[in-house]
């Protein structure tokens, strides 16, 4: 039988768009070692642990008239360094420079005939960096069967394998006839997928059974939440928006909002969106949006990780349980704690009410999972109806151990969410090795002040942190 995608990955395949690509990027800024680190060394890397991952050398195939969904077939002309680039700044480069890069990167669609994945070795930083950035289809990852590329190529230890590629035959390509006849046979068998697919593939998204289909096939990660059956505010973040992107960087630290968190009494994950509901906060008034006292924001957040520090089955992280979240941002309250408290407050109770699903997969996974769990939180996100929520946060807990890529350390790791139709914002953050870090994928021309955003999200940090009693 053909290896036929999901309805859940075939959904991202006819959801994207020109405005709106389907990929989950990654930015990691590296230290380049004393012995150096160039492009053959990172193809040589990749090449090693490729067969980890064999979906990364597999590419769609579209059944003819949409009979079924479309397939995964070897690609006979896979090429490595076609999806593994080269490209620099001009030295001495700079953060903003390096942003700018990105933004345009994740403004292109993927090449459909091909894999669907890139990753981009970014030279010339200054201060002795580089930075690798990554690009996966959403299609590509389902966090079970197969991880993103940024998880194979990271180690614990700046000890270099001396295991070398391992040779592959790609299976030959089906034919037009054999798709058409295998899809047939699945008609036969299922024939409601047969009228289900082509409504899908026309861009009848939104039908309330596909997307009851489309939860249900999603592993469980979306929660029935009370909040979905009403529509979430209008406001700048949900407007048209164009193919080109703004991205945008914050950092803190994670001892911060342990303080926070031992101050409050929340959990650091409440200390986090209380952060960005003080930056959305400023952000609106900053552009002179009416805010009152009952002015929220609806977050929809993807994937929340339940804090257990007793738990060591991912090394480095905090947690086993995954579930996706609408929460009202109190964006219009002027008071930090008092914002804090209304987050902790709301996410307690979905904690409480919610279903929970363990993710077993997860659990099994080793290294560095944050990039594929924003991955999946960026799945979950594609499913919901986008006229519920108004921004996108994935928070994932990274390890707190330095991580390495051939030898050369990771500095910095920040999450690249992609933007669904209609949705100006996205924001991604990462735990790792003492530090958060929160990537801000903006449209580029609804979110024009992205990086004044960013700084804002560290300014709400520091009027949190004013609070706490010395």
């Amino acid at each position: 039988m053909p290896d036929r995608l999901s309805a859940v990955d075939a959904s991202f395949i006819y959801l994207e768009d020109q405005a709106t690509p389907m990929h989950v990027g990654g930015v990691a800024v590296f230290r380049r070692p004393r012995g150096g680190f160039d492009y053959d060394e990172l193809v040589g890397l990749i090449a090693q642990r490729l067969d980890m991952i064999p979906r990364y050398r597999q590419k769609v195939l579209t059944v003819p008239g949409h009979l079924a969904r479309p397939v995964w077939a070897d690609d006979p002309e896979f090429d490595l360094t076609y999806h593994v680039r080269r490209s620099a700044l001009p030295r001495p480069g700079n953060d903003e420079q390096l942003h700018e890069l990105v933004a345009r990167l994740m403004s292109r669609p993927l090449d459909p005939s091909r894999p669907l994945w890139e990753a981009y070795l970014v030279e010339g930083l200054a201060r002795g960096r580089f930075a690798l950035v990554t690009k996966t289809h959403l299609a590509l990852v389902d966090g079970i069967g197969t991880i993103d590329i940024g998880q194979i190529i990271l180690d614990t230890t700046a000890q270099l394998s001396e295991n070398g590629e391992v040779a592959w035959t790609p299976r030959r390509e089906p034919t037009q006839a054999k798709l058409v006849l295998d899809a047939i046979g699945d008609v036969v068998q299922r024939p409601r997928e047969l009228v289900e697919n082509a409504r899908s593939a026309a861009g009848d998204l939104f039908s309330s059974s596909l997307v009851q289909r489309l939860a249900d096939t999603a592993g469980g990660l979306i929660s029935a939440i009370g909040t979905a059956a009403t529509s979430a505010p209008s406001g700048p973040l949900n407007v048209r928006i164009s193919p080109q992107r703004r991205f945008a960087v914050a950092r803190t630290s994670l001892e911060d909002f342990r303080i926070l968190r031992n101050e409050h009494g929340c959990t650091v994950n409440d200390a986090v969106l209380a952060t960005l509901a003080g930056a959305l906060r400023t952000w609106l008034m900053s552009r002179g949006q009416t805010v009152t006292t009952s002015t929220t924001l609806r977050a929809l957040v993807p994937l929340a990780v339940r804090e257990d520090e007793s738990d060591t089955t991912i090394p480095g992280m905090l947690g086993n349980t995954v579930t996706a979240k609408l929460v009202d941002l109190p964006v219009g309250e002027p008071n930090a704690v008092v914002r804090l408290h209304q987050v902790s407050h709301a996410m307690r109770a979905h904690n409480d009410s919610a279903r929970k699903v363990a993710a077993n997969a997860l659990r099994r996974m080793s290294g560095f999972a944050p990039p594929t769990l924003h991955s999946l939180g960026a799945r979950a996100a594609g499913s919901f109806s986008r006229r519920i929520f108004n921004v996108v946060v994935t928070n994932v807990p990274g390890p707190q151990v330095p991580m390495y890529a051939g030898g050369a350390k990771m500095m910095e790791m920040f999450p690249v969410v992609p933007l669904v139709r209609n949705q100006a914002l996205a924001i991604g953050v990462t735990s790792y090795d003492g530090g958060v870090y929160f990537g801000l994928n903006g449209d580029r021309d609804a979110m024009s002040d992205v990086d004044a955003l960013a700084r804002m999200v560290e300014e709400s940090l520091e009027e949190l942190l004013s609070t706490v009693r010395v």
